[in-house]
């Protein structure tokens, strides 16, 4: 159901995790994500711990899903010291390739946790049905 758009995205994620290098907007971060299907929907949960929702930017063009998010640096006094800083800030991204299977007009997105879920609809010109052979003629009709 899903198409990755860059094969190599995730090894700019593992140099930007290494290098403690944070995204920016031409050239953003990768958010852990998880997909699958549940029922008649399928489901995308992305890892975006400390980002408001007010940071979170949500877009479907065409069949090209795309997800947006910045996570900023805490307001720091001028007396703070920082001792240690290993949680990533700066721009999240990513765009995944939606089939023609999904209804791309009724998402749903819920924010919990820091875990940002989308539910997004099988089609139902995707849901499987049954064909009847109709009288001695043997036609088919589809009943849907």
């Amino acid at each position: 159901m899903l198409m990755r758009t860059d094969p190599f995205r995730e090894m700019d994620r593992i140099v930007q995790q290494l290098s403690g290098t944070s995204g920016t907007w031409s050239k953003p971060s990768v958010m852990p994500m998880d997909a699958y299907r549940q029922g008649d929907e399928y489901v995308i949960a992305f890892d975006l711990p400390g980002v408001s929702t007010e940071a979170i930017d949500i877009d479907v063009e065409r069949n090209m899903l795309t997800v947006k998010a910045e996570r900023r640096p805490n307001g720091k006094s001028d007396g703070v010291q920082m001792e240690l800083s290993e949680r990533p800030l700066g721009v999240f991204s990513r765009q995944i390739m939606l089939a023609d299977t999904l209804d791309t007009e009724h998402i749903e997105a819920d924010y919990e946790a820091g875990v940002l879920t989308l539910r997004i609809p099988i089609a139902e010109r995707a849901k499987p049905r049954k064909i009847s052979i109709g009288g001695t003629g043997g036609r088919k009709q589809i009943a849907g």
